[in-house]
């Protein structure tokens, strides 16, 4: 029997007072899948690859300990204010079931979507079994991104001695609304199946796609070396991560802005406006591909009717710190209000980036091999990485054309394993701060026996000038509770405390 897909958007109903299962999918249109042309037009859904309205990470853009926020500025919508739930890291973040769980919602329905394409391209007409071999490989990296991301969400961090035992995240791989329960599995099952859909991948993807919003072996190295540091298998992902890199330079379509000459005189980011920064600088330009070794985007500026919004959002004493006078990216920094008033105590508020890249890019990757490499003693190539890209990101000569050579890494870092690691780490807050990163990193640092007690913190700076502090709860709010349409719609469903 031949099989069919809708082509047009699957859209998850709408959360509402009635009680939803995982996969209460309406799909919309009229024509079906029949050709492999059809599937690989479907790869192609924006959906899957930019978020200009809402989405991505905005629920970890509030989430990460790098932000503060000013009471004044940060938009209090009520008690159910879910912009506040997150900040303050609530277990009741969706406290009825009138709010709708954007990320869970987002990614169940494009799950539906992914999973016909994995089931159903072989069978297509009209194509090469290459072909859609290809398309399937693609449709296994989306649908491991999306689980790794629900699994940052709703699962405690990957333990090996802890991971066959903790509550996972349902692995759904049959798009069929009948469907009413899903057990949630372990920790272990759901990151087997993540690490299983992208080796079957690898063995099939596209090497070099005609745009990297589509998934290619650089990228799906990457993000699968990506997996295994953040499951503390540095040795899994240092190769992973080394092929990528070199893949990416043969494809030749990827590559670092370097921002001594972005931001200087004539340079393409210019110019630098009051209210938004530096105007062509790819965070104000949606389609911006440049760094991107497979590029999603999401809208992470202030509020336009979307699910969340930045406004209120600085960064904190110690993230502001961690950049050096000569670091060109405070240049994406300004120390105004919103309403273009100073900042009277001189804090910090990310206004030169409204278009967040939260898929796979190059200065990540670099990152992610500085790090593997740091965690396995190759210490002089973990330097290496960190200064190809800082050296794109340091200004590197003063006015009078004299050398700075604020891009080395400190030789008390170099020197040495553990301090390396934080070094790197910080490098992570300085490149990607206020854009949600730092929470999945929060994640795994709290269980990373180099890191022992930390503590994570959210100040809230008030407009009465009082402070009020907000300290996430070890470990419970590491995960966020399943939404109450989700749990009340499987009886059988074992929620989060």
């Amino acid at each position: 029997m031949k099989k069919y897909m809708i082509l047009s958007i699957v859209l998850l109903i709408s959360f509402s007072s009635c009680k939803k299962s995982w996969l209460d999918i309406v799909p919309l249109g009229s024509k079906v899948a029949e050709t492999t042309d059809d599937f690989d037009k479907i790869m192609n859904d924006p959906a899957f690859y930019n978020s200009e309205f809402s989405g991505g990470w905005t629920e970890a853009q509030l989430m990460g300990d790098e932000v503060a926020a000013e009471g004044a500025y940060f938009a209090n919508r009520g008690e159910n204010d879910l912009r506040s739930r997150f900040f303050e890291w609530r277990a009741d973040i969706y406290p009825n079931s009138t709010k709708i769980p954007y990320a869970l919602n987002k990614h169940l329905s494009q799950l539906y979507q992914i999973n016909k394409v994995v089931n159903e391209v072989l069978n297509s007409t009209g194509g090469t079994t290459a072909r859609k071999l290809e398309i399937r490989a693609e449709a296994l990296a989306t649908r491991a991104w999306s689980n790794f991301i629900m699994a940052n969400y709703y699962c405690k961090p990957y333990v090996a001695a802890t991971a066959s035992s903790d509550p996972g995240f349902p692995i759904i791989k049959i798009a069929d609304i009948n469907i009413r329960s899903y057990p949630r599995g372990t920790v272990q099952e759901i990151y087997d199946f993540i690490i299983q859909d992208l080796k079957e991948s690898l063995e099939n993807i596209n090497k070099k796609p005609a745009l990297v919003t589509r998934w290619s072996k650089p990228a799906v190295e990457g993000f699968l070396g990506k997996v295994y540091l953040f499951m503390g298998k540095p040795d899994e992902a240092l190769p992973l991560l080394k092929a990528a890199l070199a893949d990416v330079a043969a494809n030749g379509q990827t590559a670092l802005y370097n921002y001594n000459q972005t931001l200087q005189a004539g340079g393409k980011f210019l110019p630098i406006d009051e209210y938004r920064g530096p105007v062509n600088g790819p965070g104000n330009l949606v389609n911006d591909l440049q760094e991107a070794v497979v590029s999603k985007v999401f809208y992470s500026g202030t509020y336009n009717g979307n699910f969340t919004g930045n406004e209120g959002l600085v960064l904190t004493d110690e993230a502001k710190v961690l950049y050096g006078a000569n670091d060109l990216r405070l240049s994406f920094y300004t120390n105004t209000n919103l309403d273009n008033t100073l900042n009277a105590a001189g804090r910090l508020r990310k206004y030169g980036v409204t278009f967040s890249r939260w898929g796979l890019q190059l200065p990540e990757l670099y990152l992610l091999a500085a790090e593997a490499k740091a965690r396995t003693n190759d210490l002089a190539g973990a330097v290496s990485d960190l200064q190809t890209l800082r050296s794109n990101r340091i200004q590197a000569v003063d006015a009078d054309g004299n050398a700075i050579n604020d891009a080395m890494v400190p030789a008390a870092a170099a020197s040495n394993r553990v301090a390396l690691i934080q070094f790197i780490m910080e490098e992570r807050i300085r490149e990607f701060a206020v854009e949600g990163y730092r929470w999945f990193d929060m994640r795994r640092l709290a269980v990373d026996p180099l890191f022992p007690n930390l503590a994570f913190k959210h100040t809230l700076y008030n407009a009465d000038g009082s402070i009020t502090t907000y300290t996430l709860k070890l470990p419970e709010r590491l995960v966020m509770q399943l939404p109450p349409n989700i749990v009340e719609g499987d009886p059988g469903l074992i929620n989060n405390p």
